[in-house]
């Protein structure tokens, strides 16, 4: 998939879609009288993206994020205290 975003406008995408995601969206196109097959993807995932992405999920990787990078930020001043560290070791840290 090639991604393009322009400024604020929305990002442009050209995919490669097999037979059967094809012909999926053109029924979808069809049936709900869409113009185009962007139209059809942008209608299949209002329609079923809930499934996969709740609300909350984001707010929670976030979170889940900072407790993680806060916690190697706690044991790294527990072993070596305050002295700085070169770009292998930090680099080390996330591994």
């Amino acid at each position: 998939m090639h991604m393009v975003c322009i400024g604020g406008f929305m990002p442009i995408a050209r995919v490669s879609l097999d037979d059967y995601s094809n012909k999926i969206l053109n029924i979808v196109k069809a049936k709900y009288d869409l113009t185009d097959k962007s139209e059809a993807i942008n209608k299949f995932l209002h329609m079923y993206g809930k499934e996969e992405f709740h609300e909350n999920d984001d707010l929670d990787a976030s979170d889940n994020y900072v407790k993680k990078v806060l916690e190697i930020e706690k044991n790294h001043i527990k072993q070596n205290g305050f002295k700085k560290m070169n770009k292998s070791e930090f680099d080390e840290l996330f591994k």
